[in-house]
């Protein structure tokens, strides 16, 4: 029997925020992989590893967790006044899917600094010294996002004293600015799909709840933790160990996907399990990050804890943080009155791994809530460039 030798593509492996994943320009990629499809598909699920029945990804590049399996294109845009074009694929871990229905708002500032590493970015819109601005086109959610990368000596700045709560050691502050995040296109239009700031959600089998359903960053179902058992506190091990929570989790997403009218029916949600987000919030409490870091209630203004691809997510997803934002600066959602309630233009809120500040700008026009901008900060840092190597015969 003969064995096609392994090919290898021209990668770059980036942490971004909290996550991380592996970058290809568009033009490195086989032609078949050019063009969205299976052979896309089967490609990025061998780069990362999966599917895994051992969820271990031991034969890849992804890290067996819905933070470490993300694979990105970037291209030179296609759209007016943008650099490049950024399509992002989240890869499951222990079945044989990627989904694109939402962004990653963590590697999304990867997307900016890889930009600039991988040539796409004029030349002359480089400063020597200074911050580079990255016009970015998320091309999965039809949105734009600036990226304010720090550039010494014409090369972007990866080094530096910014700390960001979930990554181990500092780096170079990268802020993002989320433009008109609110979901205006194929999902639903409206910020919130079912008019309402506030909905009793029923949940067949496990009860109704207060739910705020927003399409912010990403479209996410936000419910009160005390209405489902818990304080907000809660670390990963609390949730990810207990099957039961894990399954109820996902009731009540695939009830508020119906609600938001992203699936027509609950056997679709398996297809889309990327999108919506479900989180849970709580006024301020002290507790006891994953790190060791004592978190003071006096030091943020509502808990959030969110579940990515089925698991509670170590820390928070970036375009979560958007969604977070953008309610918490709406009178009378959930996040808004889990903060204390009122206006206000930015949140710190307390995760998993320590907390984060993001801010938006909402306003009401003609009776309908409009998010004009979010932004927050975060870091990334090249890990490894080269060739990423896989079967031929997947190809």
């Amino acid at each position: 029997m003969t064995h096609q030798a392994q090919a290898r593509i021209a990668a770059t492996y980036i942490r971004g925020g909290t996550s991380k994943g592996v970058f290809f320009r568009l033009q490195d990629l086989p032609a078949s992989c050019q063009q969205p499809g299976p052979a896309r598909d089967a490609l990025f699920m061998r780069v990362i590893g999966s599917p895994d029945p051992y969820s271990a990804h031991i034969d890849g590049m992804g890290g067996a967790t819905s933070s470490t399996s993300k694979c990105v294109i970037l291209s030179k845009s296609t759209q007016p006044d943008h650099d490049v074009d950024y399509l992002y694929g989240q890869v499951a871990i222990d079945k044989a899917f990627v989904d694109w229905s939402g962004n990653c708002g963590n590697l999304s500032t990867a997307a900016g600094a890889f930009a600039i590493h991988a040539g796409l970015v004029d030349t002359a819109r480089i400063p020597d010294n200074g911050v580079c601005v990255v016009r970015i086109w998320q091309a999965n959610i039809r949105k734009t996002i600036i990226a304010h990368v720090p550039v010494t000596n014409g090369q972007v700045q990866e080094t530096g004293d910014f700390e960001l709560d979930g990554v181990t050691f500092p780096a170079a502050e990268i802020v993002l600015e989320f433009i008109d995040p609110s979901d205006d296109g194929d999902d639903g239009g409206a910020m919130f799909p079912t008019g309402k700031l506030v909905d009793d959600l029923e949940v067949p089998g496990v009860g109704t709840f207060k739910a705020t359903m927003i399409s912010a960053g990403i479209p996410t179902v936000f419910v009160n933790a005390a209405d489902i058992g818990y304080t907000g506190t809660e670390l990963r091990e609390a949730i990810n160990s207990d099957p039961a929570a894990l399954a109820r989790f996902e009731a009540i997403r695939v009830a508020g996907a119906l609600r938001m009218g992203l699936i027509k029916t609950p056997e679709e949600a398996a297809t889309r399990q990327h999108t919506p987000k479900i989180a849970f919030v709580a006024p301020p409490a002290d507790y006891t990050a994953s790190s060791g870091k004592q978190i003071q209630a006096a030091d943020i203004d509502l808990l959030v804890r969110a579940l990515s691809m089925g698991k509670l997510h170590h820390a928070m997803m970036g375009t979560a943080a958007v969604a977070i934002g953008t309610a918490a600066a709406i009178p009378g959602t959930l996040v808004n009155l889990a903060a204390g309630g009122g206006e206000r233009s930015a949140v710190r809120f307390g995760h998993p791994s320590g907390t984060l500040r993001v801010g938006a700008e909402a306003k009401q026009v003609d009776g309908q809530w409009k998010v004009t901008k979010a932004i927050m900060s975060r870091s990334a840092r090249v890990l490894m460039e080269g060739w990423v190597r896989v079967p031929g015969d997947i190809l």
